[in-house]
């Protein structure tokens, strides 16, 4: 039986592939967060000749790029993000997920909401049929964390903040535990508009495109509709 670490290989290569046959050697590619997108970000390296430009979610994997000698450029000196790959928490039949179990979800949605694709990469235990068991990130700013906790109370979730983490934008993370989501896009809405918040990890208004997912039998692919 594979490993976790050997599935998160297996994905990450059907993404290469993937990658590979969609866009050209002139594509601008977003790079995601996390243990899954680094397998990814490595075997980019290996065609870091081909590559005009990358764009980063976060300092962690922008590090981990120039590493392997792959262009990072800020999103505001690109034109687009022609195709986004990104890795996940939970996902959803309807391709909603949740992310920021790495603290980038901000920026994780700021690259999705630019990107022309969106490609989801995770092992075949992130697919959930209701969203909610991993607990829901909201990046907050510090002097709102109390108000955010009582407000997120009120929509039935067990708010809990996340000792000692700062996301790379300065602020801090309360992890919404304990919720049933049964309306991605509404509560991803409610969530954003308490004062004070940032951004949550609902991605359910900007879903990917393409959910590749790994599993003992290999990587098969869903899409959107």
């Amino acid at each position: 039986m594979k490993t976790q670490a050997e599935l998160k290989q297996d994905v990450a290569k059907a993404a290469f592939d993937y990658v590979r046959s969609r866009v050209g050697d002139k594509a601008v590619i977003g790079i995601g967060t996390g243990s899954t997108a680094n397998c990814f970000i490595d075997l980019l390296a290996g065609i870091r000749a081909q590559i005009e430009a990358t764009v980063a979610s976060s300092e962690a994997s922008a590090e981990r790029l120039r590493a392997h000698g792959i262009p990072v450029f800020d999103l505001n000196a690109v034109d687009g993000v022609d195709i986004y790959v990104d890795g996940a928490d939970e996902a959803n039949s309807a391709l909603e997920l949740v992310k920021g179990g790495g603290g980038a979800l901000t920026r994780e949605k700021i690259v999705a909401a630019v990107a022309r694709e969106f490609v989801c990469i995770a092992d075949e235990s992130k697919l959930v049929t209701r969203l909610g068991a991993f607990p829901l990130p909201v990046e907050v700013i510090p002097m709102a964390r109390s108000h955010v906790g009582r407000e997120l109370l009120k929509l039935g979730a067990d708010p809990v903040y996340r000792q000692g983490v700062l996301t790379d934008n300065g602020n801090i993370i309360i992890d919404a535990h304990g919720l049933q989501i049964t309306d991605a896009r509404g509560l991803e809405e409610r969530i954003n508009n308490i004062t004070g918040v940032v951004c949550n990890g609902l991605f359910a208004r900007r879903a990917a495109d393409v959910l590749l997912l790994a599993g003992q039998n290999g990587v098969r692919t869903l899409r959107a509709g």
